[in-house]
């Protein structure tokens, strides 16, 4: 039986130099959600934290960002 470690902080940039493809706005972003995230994990525990996220966080915003981008584009067409 194998068992996967949990991760949650997986598919996070937690790099704190910018990205070369990455603008000064979405740099500035990015830090401030990364440190939003840790902060919750620190508050949280590990433990809720899985609860919460059980395929981490990064899932979760890719998840989070898919949701708004199809209402975006579902409230654009009933606009139209």
């Amino acid at each position: 039986m194998t068992t996967e470690e949990y991760r949650p902080l997986k598919d996070l940039d937690l790099n704190n130099a910018r990205n070369k493809n990455e603008s000064y706005e979405d740099y500035r972003k990015r830090l401030k959600q990364n440190s939003e995230i840790i902060k919750l994990y620190n508050t949280l525990g590990l433990d809720a934290f899985k609860e919460m996220f059980p395929n981490g966080i990064g899932e979760a915003l890719k998840n989070s960002a898919e949701e708004a981008y199809n209402e975006n584009e579902k409230n654009e067409k009933e606009n139209a």
